[in-house]
């Protein structure tokens, strides 16, 4: 169970949302959405342990991540705008680097990378890449290390149809093995029976945020 109480986020002494809360169980998802600059990317950043919260409480299975964060992040795929590939690499070495980090077998590797139609480029170096092919190279990372919860922002960006679909056909198997998946999107996403969290309701416009208590 991923829980979140009362969070506030304040960057650079400005509240950009407060009083944030949801709770979800084994299968569910969470559809993030909201105009630009209402913190979608930094709601994902706090659920993953990478930027400090003002306010509030993040739980994992009823405990506080702050207790054992290092454990929480063992746990966790954080999706970012950054694709995170290494240019010189190929990509099969991309995703087989980061499945050993994980310590998962290498033979994950090349089924995953099938998964997003990328197996018939194993073998090209990464700087090679399209924007969309880089984004399927980070999504085939779902599929080759295992992880209870997913915290993907705006995954699907650069993705063609096709591609969509395989990102929805991958968060339902995820969801459908017991998995969690917290999903930020500005465009239509197939998540069905998703909970909906729009951060337009929690916006901090009007909330002052003491100097001395600001999170930079």
């Amino acid at each position: 169970m991923l829980e979140a109480r009362d969070l506030t986020c304040v960057r650079a002494e400005r509240v950009v949302f407060a009083g944030l809360g949801f709770r979800l169980s084994a299968g569910e998802a969470l559809l993030v959405t909201g105009p630009n600059g209402s913190g979608k990317s930094s709601l994902l950043r706090l659920l993953a342990g990478l930027l400090p919260r003002a306010a509030g409480q993040v739980l994992w299975h009823g405990t506080a991540i702050d207790d054992d964060l290092a454990a929480y992040r063992t746990g966790v795929h954080y999706l970012g705008h950054l694709d995170a590939a290494k240019p010189a690499l190929t990509v099969a070495q991309n995703l087989a680097f980061w499945a050993g980090l994980h310590g998962v077998a290498a033979e994950r590797v090349m089924p995953a990378l099938a998964s997003f139609g990328l197996d018939g480029l194993a073998s090209l170096p990464a700087r090679f890449l399209s924007a969309g092919q880089r984004r399927r190279l980070a999504l085939a990372r779902l599929a080759a290390i295992p992880a209870s919860l997913w915290l993907l922002d705006e995954p699907t960006i650069a993705l063609d149809r096709e591609n969509v679909r395989a990102s929805e056909a991958a968060i339902a198997r995820h969801r459908a093995q017991g998995g969690l998946a917290v999903v930020s999107s500005n465009v239509a996403i197939a998540l069905p029976d998703a909970h909906g969290l729009d951060l337009a309701d929690f916006a901090g416009r009007g909330i002052a945020w003491p100097d001395d208590e600001a999170v930079p």
